[in-house]
């Protein structure tokens, strides 16, 4: 798994996970935000998957 380059609003977590599972993004950070309503670590979970999960690879470079 890795964060999203393409669909980042902070970290590239949520897109990432919607990349994974083939969700809209969108879908997923609601969901998120959502689940903030339950009392829990939440977003202590998303810093540590911020810090450990790496970025997605970049994409081919272009050279003209």
């Amino acid at each position: 798994m890795h964060r999203s380059r393409k669909h980042k609003i902070f970290g590239g977590v949520c897109g990432g996970i919607a990349e994974k599972f083939g969700l809209p993004p969108t879908l997923v950070r609601i969901l998120f935000i959502l689940s903030c309503i339950i009392p829990g670590p939440q977003f202590l979970i998303y810093i540590a998957m911020w810090i450990f999960i790496p970025k997605a690879p970049a994409g081919p470079a272009h050279h003209y």
